[in-house]
């Protein structure tokens, strides 16, 4: 299930994950918080990051200016 299409743009399951991520969440509560299994959560996140959407510290991760704006623009169409 990917999160990015392969024009670049958020998925349902990218903007779900995004979505549980606007505070900072370790994965299990991602996992909880969009009801997705933990290893695909797990691998989403990893995609997610290596795209510039979301970052991780501290094993948390937490959306980055790159997913918060993406939100915001599909929030508005």
């Amino acid at each position: 299930m990917p999160c990015i299409s392969p024009e670049g743009h958020l998925t349902n399951s990218g903007r779900s994950l995004l979505t549980a991520a606007t505070e900072p969440a370790t994965p299990e509560e991602v996992a909880e918080r969009t009801g997705l299994p933990l290893f695909r959560v797990r691998s989403s996140l990893r995609e997610l990051v290596h795209a510039g959407f979301i970052e991780e510290k501290e094993d948390k991760y937490r959306a980055a200016e790159k997913g918060r704006e993406a939100l915001r623009r599909s929030a508005s169409s």
